[in-house]
């Protein structure tokens, strides 16, 4: 089917999108990375959540004014561990310190992350590392890209040699979840090579979007924190699902991206 002349105004409206979203980003990362360093101590729950506050602060600061500057009739996701489905229109779905936790403890696994959603699908993602300077970007039909390169997943076809990953959502789970959570390290402990489980998600969905390791599954989960890399990989060529193998959408109970080839074999593992 040809391109219509609107369809085309709008990818390529899009696109311009995708890098001023980009610089915005970037400008967000780097007020991180000066607050990097030392661990930050706490003592309480209160203590911790007031330093995760600050830290989201810091980029949301810098973030919601220039995002809002690109799409004033865009809504906002406030609140980064909400999930389900989100009314008509253009949303903003922001993770101003993707992994903040390790930040605090001063570990480097940790990102900014800004996607635009339109009508509850992704259209483009941005998935900065202020660490390693890396930029990851996804716009909806146009590929994945790591710093302007083509991303690709993996074509392993073998889940028994595969490394495959999973995270968990938030804290405070209920029993269900987190028994679900650790069956299903069981299961994949027994058919995949290597189960890597750390957070935050958005680093092992771009891991598997680069085609460094083949699966990513988790239970429950926020929009925030799956909608970026749900487009990676994507975008990357890979599949995304629930861990039953059906469509997967912010309201699934659970999420599996993985390559072609290893995603049959992952959802029979993890529907055990």
């Amino acid at each position: 089917m040809s391109a219509t002349p609107e369809n085309t105004a709008t990818a390529a409206s899009d696109a311009d999108l995708l890098a001023q979203t980009v610089i915005a980003v970037r400008v967000a990362g780097s007020a991180l990375r000066e607050r990097f360093g030392e661990v930050v101590r706490h003592q309480t729950r209160e203590e911790l959540m007031l330093a995760l506050a600050a830290n989201d602060d810091a980029a949301l600061a810098i973030l919601r004014p220039r995002l809002t500057a690109l799409r004033p009739d865009a809504g906002w996701v406030e609140e980064e561990l909400d999930g389900g489905a989100l009314p008509p229109g253009e949303w903003w779905v922001v993770d101003p310190a993707e992994g903040n936790v390790n930040h605090l403890h001063a570990l480097p696994d940790w990102a900014v992350t800004a996607t635009l959603v339109r009508e509850n699908r992704p259209v483009l993602a941005v998935v900065h590392l202020p660490l390693t300077g890396e930029t990851y970007t996804a716009l909806a039909g146009a590929g994945a890209h790591l710093d302007g390169r083509p991303l690709h997943v993996s074509r392993t076809a073998d889940l028994g040699l595969s490394i495959v990953a999973t995270s968990q959502a938030r804290p405070d789970e209920d029993e269900k979840v987190v028994r679900r959570v650790g069956a299903s390290i069981t299961a994949m402990l027994f058919d995949a090579l290597v189960v890597r489980t750390s957070v935050p998600a958005t680093l092992h969905l771009a891991n598997v979007a680069a085609g460094r390791t083949d699966a990513f599954w988790q239970f429950a989960g926020a929009r925030a924190d799956l909608l970026p890399g749900a487009l990676l990989v994507t975008e990357a060529g890979g599949r995304i699902s629930d861990a039953e193998g059906r469509p997967w959408t912010p309201q699934s109970e659970s999420f599996l991206a993985a390559a072609p080839g290893v995603h049959s074999e992952a959802v029979t593992t993890l529907s055990r």
